[in-house]
Formats: structure tokens, C-alpha cells, sequence
């Protein structure tokens, strides 16, 4: 068998001070996660990015910069995770879109109300790439190549 880690991509949208997050089901109970997912066959990682958000939050993401990227292991999974972490704007919201399966909600939530649920984060990602950004982290994306 052929280890390969799963590529995802991720999203934090601030807006008036609040950051957009899901709150999903999963098989460990209810937990908070950016807007997150899979990259697909045949997409770029921004396109990624942008479908993932739609997806989850019936917003239109437009992606400003790199945020990081981030590799992690689950510790009871055989599993590894390559997220590529993006931040940019959300608009265009569409409330009649049905939302990923799984999905219960988006919410817009403060940086306190974030570290006050990090019991509930999908992955230790979550509060690191919003630590990432609170700290004034960017990369231009430019330092994406696709080919």
C-alpha cells in the first residue's frame, strides 16, 4: 500500500471582527472547522479553496493570500493531513443553498468565542491557523504554482 496524504484546503474569512466558521457533524460528535475540504481531481488548490467555501456556507470566497500550510497526523487515525490554509472575503450569500451533508450551520464567531470552543475544533488546525492569522501571518499567492 502507497502512503499519500490527503490535501485539503481551508478558509478564514473575517468580516467586522468575526470569523466565518461550519459546525459539522462527525463521527466524534459536533465540532467546528473552517470552511475546509478535499482537494479534487483536476482543480487548482485557490479553485479548492473557493468551491469548499460554497459548499459549506453558500458564501462566494475570494482568496487574498496564503496563510500557511499546515501537516498533521491524527492521533487514533491512520491518517494525514496537507492543508493549505487561505484568507480572503466572503460575499454573495445565497440562504436558500442547501448546505454540504453534514453541515449544520455557518456562524460568524469572535476570536474569544473561537478559543473559548477549541474542545470542539474538527483538528488542533483549526485554532493554529487562526492563531497564524491573528499574528499578522501572509504569503502572496503567487508562491502557489499550478501546472
Amino acid at each position: 500500500m502507497v502512503w499519500k496524504p490527503n490535501v485539503t484546503v481551508a478558509a478564514v474569512i473575517e468580516h467586522d471582527g468575526k470569523f466565518l466558521l461550519v459546525e459539522e457533524e462527525t463521527n466524534e460528535g459536533v465540532m467546528f472547522n473552517q470552511p475546509a475540504g478535499h482537494l479534487e481531481e483536476g482543480e487548482t488548490l485557490i479553485e479548492a479553496a473557493i468551491r469548499e467555501v460554497q459548499e459549506e456556507t453558500a458564501y462566494r470566497f475570494q482568496p487574498e493570500a496564503l496563510l500557511g500550510v499546515y501537516h498533521w497526523k491524527h492521533p487514533r487515525k491512520d491518517i494525514t493531513y496537507l492543508r493549505f490554509a487561505f484568507i480572503g472575503k466572503a460575499d454573495g450569500h445565497d440562504p436558500a443553498q442547501s448546505l454540504d451533508e453534514g453541515i449544520l450551520r455557518a456562524v460568524w464567531l469572535t476570536p474569544d468565542e473561537i478559543r473559548a470552543c477549541a474542545d470542539r475544533h474538527r483538528s488542533p488546525q483549526v485554532l493554529t491557523c487562526f492563531e497564524h492569522y491573528w499574528a499578522g501571518q501572509r504569503f502572496p499567492l503567487s508562491v502557489l504554482t499550478h501546472l
